[in-house]
């Protein structure tokens, strides 16, 4: 992993690119970032800051991108050459606590956030298909305006219903707020963000971690704030459709699975496969209006929803699907034959689905240096706004984000 510093302040920024091997766009945002502070001084100098930028978190899951990197850039060739780890895998992620952690890119990014103690982290990640948001482990008054003036600016659709955020609390329009962790089963992690993870382990030193989503193809209902015409019908669709794409994806699964030649790339494979079958159920359930408990109350009570929400809902569900899809046409095409026959079945379903993106949710793609000028901004909004509160945030009796303030841990 490779680490840039530009500036000689006290006070510590630091910007992780890469969390997410399917999600790019950080690296050349790292890099604009880099260029923004050493062209200004008021970035620096001016705020006694020092930008530290970890360029990729996962290199080895990025290379295993390459494929589709490398253009041309169409949901086709996205979703077939895709590769995301198991979620064991990923090193963003303390399934097991901070001093359990396993993965060497893991440890790299906690020793680095111990060593630096940051007032304000940066993780650059990237939506697939939908809109930008921000998560924030502490507010920063002021960022949804900025958030939605630099999206205005650039064309970048907000979203105002993420599926990551469902149950979070909003601080405004595509900012939200990251509940504080607690530890759940594989499930709950997978499919909850608030657990265990890099974004809040710094919190005892009053970081404060914006996560920063750019989109890579925009869909335009994301943004839309108005209430549904009919919420449950909604729901009831996109449960339905998950549903039976998991069926669909389990039986090909049985079928490719015992042709499969065992080995370390297989299991790579395997393993996000596993995890998008095992959370399918249950997501269903949960968005499922009519999936009550047995006294008949909801046994998932759902949030006020408008059609942001609902349009994230079915894209989410989707994307589980696609990704599964994908990876199955991997572990088939690697192996340079098919003996299940499955590869005209899979090209099927996501030629199908793609369209479904493409022409059901208007899916569009986002040029990249569109992409990362939109990650640039919020960053460097975000950043404005640590500084300016820092001060505020420590009269008031509450440690700082200023290098060395500590903060006890705060768990559920």
């Amino acid at each position: 992993m490779w680490l840039l510093s530009v500036g000689h302040g006290s006070r510590q920024a630091l910007v992780v690119a890469g969390p997410h091997a399917n999600e790019p766009v950080g690296g050349a945002t790292a890099l604009r970032l880099a260029e923004r502070a050493l062209a200004d001084s008021r970035l620096t100098a001016g705020a006694d800051a020092t930008w530290n930028l970890l360029l990729c978190l996962d290199p080895d899951g990025l290379r295993r991108n390459a494929a589709w990197l490398s253009g041309p850039y169409t949901l086709g060739r996205y979703f077939r050459k895709f590769f995301r780890p198991g979620f064991l895998e990923q090193p963003e992620w303390l399934p097991d606590g901070a001093a359990a952690a396993v993965l060497p890119e893991t440890r790299a990014l906690l020793g680095l956030q111990d060593e630096l103690r940051p007032f304000l982290q940066c993780s650059l990640h990237g939506v697939d298909v939908g809109g930008g948001f921000v998560e924030l482990t502490r507010e920063l008054p002021g960022l949804a305006q900025r958030v939605a003036h630099t999206a205005a600016r650039l064309g970048i659709p907000r979203e105002l219903g993420a599926y990551d955020t469902l149950y979070w609390p909003d601080i405004g329009p595509a900012v939200y707020r990251i509940p504080p962790p607690r530890r759940g089963d594989l499930v709950a992690a997978i499919t909850e963000a608030a657990v265990e993870s890099t974004w809040f382990h710094p919190h005892r030193y009053g970081t404060v971690t914006a996560v920063v989503e750019a989109p890579m193809w925009g869909v335009a209902a994301v943004e839309d704030g108005s209430p549904p015409a009919d919420r449950d019908a909604v729901l009831r669709a996109v449960s339905r459709t998950l549903r039976r794409d998991t069926r669909l994806l389990r039986r090909l699964l049985d079928r490719i699975r015992p042709h499969l030649a065992a080995g370390p790339d297989a299991a790579r494979l395997l393993a996000p496969v596993d995890d998008y079958l095992l959370v399918c159920p249950g997501l269903a359930d949960a968005w499922d209006p009519d999936c009550g408990a047995p006294d008949g109350a909801a046994a998932h009570p759902m949030p006020p929803l408008s059609t942001a929400h609902l349009t994230a809902l079915r894209i989410a569900g989707r994307r589980l699907a696609l990704r599964t899809a994908g990876l199955l046409h991997q572990l088939v095409a690697g192996a340079a034959r098919d003996p299940a026959g499955v590869l005209p079945e899979l090209d099927q379903l996501i030629d199908g689905w793609c369209a479904d993106y493409r022409d059901g949710c208007g899916a569009r793609w986002i040029p990249v240096a569109r992409q990362a000028e939109y990650q640039t901004r919020v960053v460097l909004a975000a950043f404005d706004l640590a500084v300016r509160h820092a001060p505020a945030c420590s009269r008031s009796g509450e440690p700082g984000w200023g290098y060395g303030a500590a903060v006890p841990m705060h768990r559920e």
